[in-house]
């Protein structure tokens, strides 16, 4: 198990620089002159490499090892394969997308992801079956499967418009939004909820609270979507339901953080000093988009917010950043999954340092677009930012690559 661990945490470490990278050369064309290289292909390349190379690659690797400490070591076997396709399909979308941005290979890479995608949640599903043991994370998993298999139909959808050459900017804009959706809040927040919920339930004993938690973000999920889609005819029939899934989600958040605090002191002696720091770091910055999506609530506030694209950049960054990765990273430190040394430690700090200094510069940007005010250097101040957020990837991995275990 170390081994498996050793290795994939390392690939995705790698990942996750080349995911910086890419944020980089983002920014640096932007604040200045890049020729010989298109906007939107790199563009495309960073958010499908970041999808599918980082968070669901290394997702994947901790929901396995999860599995692993119910069914045996020998359940790695099964996913062997299934993590190499996954990293084939994230490199080739990381290339075709910046040669030729959506095209045959691009797309077919992004089909082959999905169809990979399709055979984790066979085998995850068909294992998670064989624990005896009724614990909530086995609902949290579950339900990030199913959440993962409906965000790809935002992408076959996105797939046949482009096929059928139909130009509709709401469907479009939906069609990306429901690709977006079930990914960070439903695959993404339900399978790290099922690994907290899983250490949670073993470390505090309590599982009743657990369900019901689960039970309110999960039936907060669907109706979710369509805070998204606000400007759709048909949203004021079901607004209600918008506002009973949010205050629904609000509440479920606050009861796992009553377990939370309810049980510190036991928390505090099992985990890493650092993991916990980064854990509370993620937590704070998940309160931080449950207040913004309540305030989503309202259609003019909603209209602003996704009308201006700094605002739409400083919230996926929020999430993905702020609350999935620093997630990923306090989990793995918490546990001690990887051998934690100094350098680590300082790498991953630098990394959170990064994330916080763009989400403040994305934040000032959004704030001032919305008086169509223009903030000087502000492109210069971004790039500063990505320039930390690499070196702090960079300091991660070489410490990855430097230890002996």
């Amino acid at each position: 198990m170390k081994d498996f661990l050793r290795k994939w945490l390392s690939i995705s470490f790698f990942n996750l620089l080349l995911v910086a990278v890419l944020g980089f050369i983002l920014r640096y064309k932007i604040a200045f002159y890049l020729p010989f290289s298109d906007q939107k292909f790199i563009l495309h390349s960073h958010s499908h490499f970041a999808f599918t190379g980082w968070l669901s690659q290394t997702l994947m690797v901790l929901m396995i090892w999860h599995l692993s400490r119910k069914l045996g070591d020998d359940i790695i076997n099964r996913y062997r394969s299934v993590l190499y396709a996954n990293l084939f399909a994230a490199y080739g979308m990381l290339i075709s997308f910046i040669l030729q941005g959506y095209a045959l290979f691009s797309i077919s890479f992004s089909t082959l992801s999905i169809l990979v995608s399709y055979q984790f949640v066979r085998l995850y599903w068909s294992d998670l079956n064989r624990i005896k043991e009724k614990e909530v994370s086995r609902l949290w998993f579950k339900a990030a499967l199913i959440f993962s298999l409906i965000s790809s139909a935002g992408t076959f959808c996105l797939a046949y418009m482009m096929s059928a050459k139909i130009v509709d900017q709401n469907l479009y804009l939906a069609s990306v939004y429901l690709f977006l959706h079930f990914q960070y809040n439903g695959w993404f927040m339900f399978s790290g909820l099922g690994l907290l919920s899983g250490k949670l339930e073993k470390l505090t004993g309590e599982r009743k609270n657990q369900k019901t938690i689960f039970i309110l973000f999960c039936m907060a999920c669907v109706p979710g979507y369509f805070l998204s889609v606000l400007w759709a005819p048909f949203i004021d029939n079901i607004y209600l339901i918008l506002v009973i899934a949010v205050l629904a989600q609000l509440a479920g958040w606050l009861m796992l953080l009553k377990i939370i605090f309810r049980n510190k002191e036991i928390l505090s002696i099992q985990l890493n000093k650092y993991g916990k720091i980064l854990l509370i770091l993620s937590a704070i910055a998940f309160s931080i988009k449950l207040i913004l999506q309540t305030g989503s609530l309202h259609p003019a506030l909603s209209q602003l917010s996704y009308g201006f694209r700094p605002i739409i950049i400083g919230y996926l960054h929020l999430v993905l950043l702020g609350v999935t990765s620093i997630f990923i990273l306090g989990y793995i430190i918490s546990f001690k999954l990887i051998p934690v040394n100094k350098l680590l430690i300082r790498g991953i700090f630098v990394f959170v340092a990064g994330v916080i200094i763009n989400e403040l510069f994305l934040m000032i940007q959004g704030i001032a677009a919305l008086s169509y005010t223009g903030i000087p250097y502000i492109n210069e101040m971004l790039l500063a930012a990505a320039i930390i957020l690499f070196s702090g990837t960079l300091i991660m991995l070489i410490s990855r690559l430097s230890t002996t275990e």
